[in-house]
């Protein structure tokens, strides 16, 4: 069983400065491989542990499927969702003051759901998600609701090196009166790549101000890829 003991190693403040400097950050082998696979092994499960499949062209969202979980979520999807979630709300504190709106994330999980489900937020949103050759996921944010967690967590589930090709996570950033920057990740199997859900906090010469991320998928060439999304507001 997966316990959020095994996050102590991480250097928060390492990965609070790289989400500050580049708006995202990578913590390596989050996961072992054979856990990966455990998990990966989930999408062929019985359908009754997913509250709803998404078939992505249906909704020209690009190419590919995901599931949403139910709950209760598997022990170790929802372990790992607490295990995350207060390191990024102490992040997510820190935006928001340099943002300047309220900085009132809870430390815990528990009360942030609990916030969730009293706006009428009562659904599920951590999810698997599968690409086959020809997929991909166009850019976006997941918001879900009024309430929504700033920040975000995508883990590999699958080896770049051996299950397929292309696929790279794409970000993109938009400041204010500039042109876009995107942003190219690689991840490793077992590795986590935290983002922003919806926008971040850049320093300027008059003080911080607010940009847009969006992220996605590009095409699969080659194999199967699959992910694991760790989001921390529940869906209206």
């Amino acid at each position: 069983m997966l316990r959020p003991e095994l996050l102590e190693h991480v250097d928060w403040a390492t990965q609070a400065d790289r989400l500050n400097t580049h708006g995202y950050t990578v913590i390596p082998s989050v996961l072992t491989p054979a856990r990966c696979h455990e998990i990966r092994a989930l999408y062929e499960s019985d359908d009754t542990g997913f509250r709803s499949v998404i078939k992505m062209d249906r909704y020209n969202f690009g190419r590919g499927e995901y599931k949403y979980f139910s709950y209760p979520l598997p022990s170790i999807i929802d372990e790992l969702r607490r295990a995350f979630f207060p390191p990024l709300a102490a992040i997510a504190n820190d935006w928001a003051v340099k943002m300047g709106i309220p900085d009132d994330w809870p430390p815990a999980l528990d009360q942030m759901l609990s916030r969730c489900h009293d706006a009428g937020q009562m659904r599920p949103t951590p999810l698997l998600l599968n690409y086959e050759v020809g997929d991909y996921n166009c850019l976006h944010q997941d918001i879900y609701g009024d309430i929504h967690f700033p920040l975000q967590v995508i883990v590999m589930l699958s080896d770049p090196d051996v299950d397929y090709a292309g696929g790279e996570l794409v970000l993109v950033e938009q400041r204010p009166r500039m042109q876009s920057r995107p942003m190219v990740i690689r991840p490793g199997i077992g590795d986590a790549v935290i983002v922003p859900v919806r926008e971040r906090p850049v320093e300027g010469k008059r003080g911080f101000y607010r940009v847009q991320m969006r992220h996605g998928v590009s095409e699969v060439r080659k194999g199967q890829r699959r992910t694991l999304g760790l989001i921390f507001h529940d869906a209206a």
